[in-house]
């Protein structure tokens, strides 16, 4: 293994679990209030269009990071989607 392919794959594992500890937040508390659809679904493109350029080289490590990253991105929107009529609306506190 060269040393490029071991930063690389160091660099992968790191960005794609960059989003779990957000995932087992929003898994725990069922609460998406605070976070952007729009960063969220731009992210899983810009991920996708990394999986799909990791096809093209032939680099497994381009392709196993990413997709992952796919997956656990994926799962924070559907998440989003899946809690959004859970949360509970927020009261006016009684004077």
């Amino acid at each position: 293994m060269t040393f490029e392919t071991i930063v690389g794959t160091v660099a992968g594992i790191l960005t794609s679990a960059s989003m779990l500890p957000q995932l087992v937040k929003v898994i725990r508390t069922k609460e998406t209030s605070d976070l952007s659809a729009v960063t969220i679904i731009v992210l899983l493109a810009g991920v996708s269009l990394w999986v799909y350029y990791g096809i093209l080289k032939n680099e497994l490590p381009l392709i196993v990071s990413n997709a992952f990253s796919v997956l656990v991105n994926l799962t924070l929107l559907i998440c989003m989607a899946a809690f959004r009529n859970g949360e509970r609306p927020k009261t006016k506190k009684a004077r």
